[in-house]
């Protein structure tokens, strides 16, 4: 069966835009070593719960109640993220404005 040019399947996504109070949030690496300078076996990692937002909401974007720009690095809870099947490496994850819990500033 030969697939035709507007096939669902072979779409290939270039972006992704969150919809409603969410942003598209790209995760940190995950730590290999402690802040001691310990060394940690491949198969354990320290859970990192920090990211850079990568894209927001149009609601997000509009609203003066809510600080969170695109580029800015957060601290969020990883329980409500979703994680979205875009990258090899699957760090982006669209996360509800509540549960970004910091925002990191400068000066």
């Amino acid at each position: 069966m030969k697939h035709q040019k507007n096939d669902p399947k072979n779409e290939v996504f270039e972006t992704v835009e969150p919809i409603g109070a969410r942003v598209l949030i790209r995760k940190d690496e995950d730590k290999k070593q402690t802040k001691g300078g310990i060394q940690l076996p491949d198969n354990i990692e320290i859970p990192t719960i920090t990211g850079r937002i990568v894209s927001v909401s149009a609601e997000v974007a509009s609203s003066e109640d809510l600080p969170l720009r695109q580029y800015d690095k957060v601290l969020f809870n990883p329980k409500g993220a979703i994680p979205v099947d875009f990258e090899g490496d699957n760090r982006l994850f669209v996360v509800e404005v509540e549960n970004v819990v910091a925002v990191f500033r400068k000066g």
